[in-house]
């Protein structure tokens, strides 16, 4: 239907219902701006949701568990996924309600000039019916003007007592007026006329054709309404594919969780390579004790006092007994494993970690460095290459300005090759340790269950339950004590374990230190040596330097500071 033919009449509602339709339209773009803007804020928290829960994180600190990997691989996702809602947003913001916005302007400019022309038509008709009467009343006017001159001549004409003058003069007033009055006739036939065709015109060809461009302007804001709820839609349907394939990672993600795997990466991170403890020894304690026999026999002095009473006379000084808990003190140091391990100073040869750690931690190195050292061969390849080219083209370049840059990639070949030979060997040691672990472990079971074993303070046993430790006890010169006599097999198991104790504190010298008895440690003044055993009143104290290498020094010669908490960091049973 056509709005011209059958809405002419109708210019003030088609004003109002074209308003409407705009202001519709209107409604539907701020419709889909808040629309736009949720899924922008919605994209925004998933991104800042995966960022607090996915960090970033060192290269020791990547995750190995399968657990951990799924579900930074969901995270991955799930920050696809709101790139996703982030495309939906744009292709909602440029598509829909920008082009929405635009439309709008363009239907307001077109509806205004509409709506002029249809306001100048009216205008124009208007003007018409005004002059067709304002000739009518102008024709009605003379008119009664005529008639009344008309009844003046005849009422005149026929008085006997008016003169001939005045009837003459009336009788011209009323030709005059009849005149008159025809003209006026003649001009409003002429403005009626003219009026009846302006209005023809204005309702069979100005306003059908106003009201067509109207109507025109009104179906394509509805059908670019629905090209626009459409592409609303095509934005969210576009992005399903993609969405579903993230959907799918996470299951995938989810599927990939493997509980054995992740019980043999807790096995392979935390395997120290140390063998369990062995049984402890049984100590007599009883052989100190006098028997007296019901037969009135004399009781008998035990040999360890007979050698107390030795040294005492020797010395000069009762000796020092030995701490009963000494000889568990081997193994009580290696008792970590059951408790808090104490945070030893991390060192260049990982020798602070244990065994199996130390040997993960070396190889790791080894090939990393193996890496930086493939790119320096690639680089000093690509260098020679260049070099070649440039002897072969002069003009492309000096050869000889490539020269410091292959002399500094050599250099750096040289250097990694060392630091990795070091870093082999280092590695060598470790395993060979490790592959010789069960021989020393079986002759350190051997020492262990001999009978009524007592441990001297550089770690040996000794099978006569009543001997004391050889090392002087508070001295002041611990360098002129008498020598040590422990048994050396027992002395190369203590030292050579690969198990280092951990650190519970560190130590100043006070004086320089020879340490020529076999294991002792020599130091120098002012040197810092790390405390690895406390002394156990027999005046020594067992440490480590920074290069490794441990063992007793005087206790009086050093200044002991121990670690904060660090009597929790060796578990006693």
């Amino acid at each position: 239907m056509s709005w011209g033919t059958e809405l002419w009449d109708q210019f003030d509602n088609l004003d109002k219902h074209t308003q409407w339709g705009i202001d519709f339209l209107e409604r539907y773009a701020k419709f889909v701006k808040e629309r736009l803007d949720i899924e922008q804020n919605y994209a925004k928290q998933l991104r800042n949701l995966v960022k607090k829960y996915c960090p970033k994180r060192s290269k020791d600190e990547e995750p190995r568990f399968t657990s951990c990997l799924s579900f930074y691989s969901i995270l991955n996702e799930l920050n696809d996924y709101a790139g996703q809602r982030e495309v939906v947003a744009e292709e909602m913001a440029h598509k829909v309600y920008g082009e929405l916005m635009r439309y709008s302007l363009d239907l307001k400019a077109e509806r205004k000039h509409h709506l002029q022309e249809g306001r100048k038509a009216q205008q124009h008709l208007d003007h018409c019916w005004k002059q067709m009467d304002s000739s009518k009343k102008k024709f009605e006017r003379e008119c009664r003007e005529a008639e009344k001159s008309q009844v003046t001549y005849d009422r005149l004409d026929n008085d006997i007592n008016a003169t001939k003058s005045e009837v003459e003069k009336a009788k011209a007033q009323f030709y005059l007026r009849t005149h008159t009055a025809d003209e006026s006739k003649n001009e409003y036939a002429s403005q009626l006329q003219n009026f009846n065709a302006e209005q023809w015109k204005h309702f069979n060809n100005a306003i059908p054709h106003i009201f067509k461009n109207l109507q025109d302007m009104d179906e394509r804001r509805t059908v670019k309404l629905g090209e626009t709820y459409r592409c609303f839609a095509e934005a969210e349907r576009r992005v399903i594919p993609i969405v579903s394939k993230c959907l799918e990672g996470m299951v995938v993600a989810a599927k990939a969780v493997n509980e054995r795997k992740d019980s043999a990466i807790v096995v392979e991170s935390f395997k120290s390579g140390f063998e369990p403890p062995g049984d402890f020894p049984f100590e007599d304690f009883s052989q100190n004790l006098s028997r007296t026999g019901s037969d009135g026999t004399i009781s008998n002095t035990p040999k360890g006092e007979r050698d107390r009473d030795r040294d005492r006379d020797r010395d000069g000084a009762p000796a020092p007994r030995s701490d009963p808990k000494h000889p568990m003190n081997r193994t009580k140091n290696k008792l970590w494993l059951f408790g808090k391990k104490p945070k030893a100073p991390s060192l260049e040869d990982f020798s602070h970690l244990p065994p199996e750690q130390r040997r993960k931690r070396l190889q790791q190195r080894i090939d990393e460095l193996n890496k930086e050292l493939q790119k320096e061969i690639d680089q000093r390849d690509a260098l020679n290459k260049m070099k070649d080219v440039y002897e072969k083209n002069p003009q492309m370049g000096d050869p000889n300005s490539l020269q410091p840059q292959i002399s500094e990639t050599m250099c750096n070949m040289e250097k990694l090759r060392s630091e990795i030979h070091r870093n082999e060997t280092w590695l060598s040691e470790v395993e060979g340790k490790q592959s010789s672990r069960g021989d020393r472990r079986h002759s350190a079971d051997n020492h262990h269950h001999t009978p009524q074993g007592r441990e001297s303070p550089e770690g040996s046993y000794t099978d006569d339950t009543s001997q004391e430790h050889h090392t002087p006890h508070h001295r002041p010169n611990p360098s002129q004590s008498g020598q040590p006599n422990p048994d050396p097999h027992e002395f190369d198991d203590e030292f050579d374990d690969d198990d280092p104790l951990p650190v519970i504190g560190h130590c100043k010298a006070l004086y320089s230190f020879d340490g020529q008895n076999e294991g002792t440690l020599v130091m120098a003044e002012d040197e810092v040596l790390y405390i690895i055993e406390e002394d156990k009143g027999d005046g020594w104290t067992r440490a480590r330097k920074q290069s490794g290498e441990d063992g007793y020094v005087p206790t009086s010669y050093v200044e002991i500071t121990m670690e904060k908490n660090s009597k929790g960091a060796v578990t006693y049973i």
